[in-house]
């Protein structure tokens, strides 16, 4: 219904084998149902990796505009992440690579910007460039949330 309203879906399935208790097959029925209702899929290539045994961030890609999901970014840790739209592929670089203090919410963080962005009018690139940015802030601090001084500069 949300859909029907013009209500963009976005979707990170953001895979833990022990939260499904390693059933794989369950897991893939689920998360297909789900893909079917998605317009931008913000995946981690290590879990689509291990989920469906991608063996590229293209291939990932690939398998996820084959249930026409019209934007695909799929994040890779400290390697640059691969952003589809439409028939464009790029690859967006981490612009500097952090030594993690702490990576919890690494990838929601990047979700979170790379919405952010594209709610204001930045193309897929620039957004996902300016994920970067934040998730490369975020794990330089312990936990989820960055200390309320380290966001007032930013």
């Amino acid at each position: 219904m949300a859909r029907q309203q013009g209500v963009k879906i976005a979707f990170d399935g953001n895979f833990r084998p022990r939260g499904w208790r390693g059933d794989l097959a369950r897991t893939r029925t689920v998360f297909m149902e789900a893909l079917k209702r998605v317009d931008i899929a913000l995946p981690a290539y290590d879990d689509e990796a291990v989920l469906w045994g991608d063996p590229s961030p293209e291939a990932t890609v690939a398998r996820l505009q084959a249930f026409g999901i019209a934007e695909i970014v799929v994040k890779n840790g400290p390697n640059s992440a691969l952003v589809a739209s439409g028939a464009q592929r790029e690859f967006i670089p981490v612009p500097e690579v952090v030594v993690p203090v702490d990576a919890t919410a690494a990838g929601d963080s990047f979700n979170a910007a790379f919405i952010a962005a594209r709610l204001c009018g930045k193309g897929p690139a620039d957004a996902a460039a300016a994920a970067h940015r934040l998730a490369a802030q975020v794990i330089r601090h312990r936990g989820a949330l960055m200390p309320h001084a380290a966001t007032a500069m930013h």
